[in-house]
């Protein structure tokens, strides 16, 4: 079986990436990955919060003025360069070791930093880069034009400076989700990962406190990403890679069938081990033979909703929606 596709225009073995985690901040994971069949790997995201947690750390300087007086932004450039010194390093390493696409992945909040760091992946090697872009529209200020510009400051300037292929990782905050997503493939971006796994909230009623509940997804967690690709694929001009809830090879099949072209995990990686990879890809491989496939474009997008269709089963919200005379 050809399980072999193209994502971002890149060349893939398989449709199945290791999606960025922090299993892939080192080499020998990632080394692994490609040896149980991994596509592609995307690094560990480097978090502009995190860099600037680092300078607060290293020099002990709250706010700018504090110790250092005007040359506290020579001093901050330092520490995050060494910051990230190492992670680029990783890369570079990566690239040597592996045959497989590297792709990088960065989140910042300041936009001069996007477009900074980004050119400093493509200078260490990236084959792609994802932007993870996720915003909860927290604040009551911000409108969805708001996001949507941002969105659009971002990519355009992007596009214009670097020139590896760029994808962006997405959450559902979006008001009009199937209108955004469509005008974000029309700007020249190379792919979308549906969706960005947000750290969810719980509250210790002992402590009376709020904290993270787990990180990692569940097999259920599948449905809305499912969803989402089958309404969107046929409309977006870019690729669409399905990440959120996928543990088994069924999961690959029907994010495929949904027009997905390429599948990501991580949790599964956490909580079945690396070789899991190598188990997906021979689910799809039997599943292919079974139904007398040789190729993943022979079945990639079959259940997809059509543009002029309006009563697909994905669109479906309410169990009565069909049985509304009885209501």
């Amino acid at each position: 079986m050809d399980t072999s596709t193209k994502y971002l225009g890149l060349d893939l073995k398989s449709p199945i990436i290791a999606g960025s985690c922090g299993l892939t901040a080192d080499v020998d994971n990632m080394v692994a990955m490609e040896k149980a069949g991994a596509g592609a790997v995307i690094l560990k995201s480097v978090f502009e919060e995190q860099i600037i947690y680092d300078i607060k750390r290293n020099t002990h300087v709250f706010a700018p003025t504090d110790n250092y007086g005007d040359s506290y932004e020579y001093i901050a450039a330092h520490v995050a360069d060494d910051s990230l010194s190492k992670h680029f390093q990783m890369i570079r390493d990566a690239k040597k070791r592996l045959s497989i696409p590297v792709i990088g992945s960065i989140n910042c909040f300041s936009y001069e930093n996007w477009l900074t760091y980004a050119i400093k992946f493509q200078e260490a090697g990236c084959d792609a880069l994802e932007l993870n872009m996720a915003i909860l529209p927290y604040e009551t200020s911000l409108s969805a034009d708001d996001v949507e510009r941002t969105f659009s400051q971002i990519i355009n300037t992007l596009r214009k400076s670097i020139s590896i292929p760029i994808s962006i990782k997405v959450g559902t905050y979006f008001t009009d989700m199937a209108k955004q997503m469509q005008q974000l493939s029309w700007m020249g971006i190379q792919g979308v990962t549906m969706f960005n796994k947000s750290v969810q909230v719980d509250i210790d009623i002992e402590k009376e406190s709020l904290q993270n509940a787990s990180y990692l997804s569940n097999p259920e967690d599948i449905y809305n990403t499912l969803r989402w690709v089958a309404i969107l694929s046929k409309k977006m001009r870019c690729d669409i890679s399905a990440s959120t809830g996928i543990y088994t090879s069924d999961d690959v099949v029907k994010m495929l069938l949904a027009g997905a072209t390429t599948v990501q995990v991580v949790s599964s990686l956490y909580k079945n081990g690396i070789d899991v990879i190598a188990q997906l890809n021979q689910g799809l491989a039997a599943w292919m033979e079974k139904k007398g496939y040789n190729s993943l474009s022979q079945f990639r997008g079959k259940l997809a909703v059509q543009p002029n269709d309006k009563a697909s089963v994905a669109m479906r919200t309410q169990f009565m929606k069909y049985f509304a005379e009885i209501v």
